[in-house]
């Protein structure tokens, strides 16, 4: 080894002492500073233990705190004491394209229970949906199903 340069391994001086990273060189002279021995051997002091951080396990979330993701945004129809039965049979078939079966089905759902499910996706799609409706007339919301 050369004067100046810093081996990345122990290495042996020309005394035949092993020293530690920084190695001193063939002339017992290290490039780093630390102390030299007596014997022109450069000893490097144990270094203290660093402290390990230990990382926060984060807790299993609740039912409540998972995202609503899985659950769709939905169109409902609510009961109202304005409209006919026929009338909003018809706005189901020309909003959504139902057969005159399911329109008549969801317009039973309305009367007798008293709201009905139209349509389900994307928040933006059931907010037109929900203009539509009110554009005809009808009482409707949107929410998570």
């Amino acid at each position: 080894m050369s004067a100046g340069v810093i081996a990345r391994t122990p290495a042996a001086t020309s005394s035949g002492v092993t020293a530690a990273t920084p190695a001193a060189t063939s002339s017992g002279v290290s490039a780093a500073t630390p102390a030299a021995t007596s014997a022109g051997v450069v000893a490097k002091t144990p270094a203290a233990p660093l402290p390990v951080e230990t990382p926060e396990v984060a807790e299993a979330p609740d039912i409540e705190d998972v995202p609503e993701i899985d659950r769709p945004w939905v169109t409902v129809v609510w009961n109202d004491p304005i409209n006919l039965m026929s009338y909003v049979t018809w706005v189901f078939q020309k909003l959504f394209g139902y057969s005159k079966d399911k329109a008549e089905q969801l317009m039973l759902d309305v009367h007798h229970k008293g709201r009905a499910v139209v349509s389900s996706g994307a928040r933006e799609r059931m907010e037109f949906d929900a203009s539509r409706l009110h554009e005809h007339g009808l009482w409707a919301t949107v929410t998570r199903e």
